[in-house]
């Protein structure tokens, strides 16, 4: 019984766990380096190609890996079909908007 995601959910818990562990990793030492000390610094850092990608990967890996816990929160504890439909659109809505909401917020040079 259920939709049988286990494996799939697991491993993505695992994934995106680690490339948001490293990207924060990432980001401390950056602050270390001063990357962070002035508005100019911060730009310079995320004008790089690399660190905008790394910083949407991460965006995007926060994102999944709350819908992953949600989704299931949803499926456990709210049993009426058409609210945990209607929850579960809800979530992914506000997820998609602040992965584009963070996106612009962190990008804006």
């Amino acid at each position: 019984v259920g939709a049988h995601y286990g494996l799939k959910d697991w491993l993505a818990q695992r994934v995106t766990g680690v490339v948001m562990a490293v990207f924060t990793l990432i980001m401390f030492a950056a602050a270390l380096g001063g990357a962070m000390s002035s508005r100019e610094a911060w730009q310079a850092f995320m004008s790089n190609g690399f660190i905008r990608f790394l910083s949407f990967l991460f965006i995007v890996s926060l994102c999944w890996h709350a819908w992953v816990g949600v989704r299931d929160i949803w499926m456990d504890y709210v049993k009426p079909t058409g609210v945990r439909l209607a929850l579960h659109a809800l979530t992914l809505l506000a997820l998609v908007g602040y992965t584009g909401w963070a996106v612009s917020i962190i990008w804006r040079l």
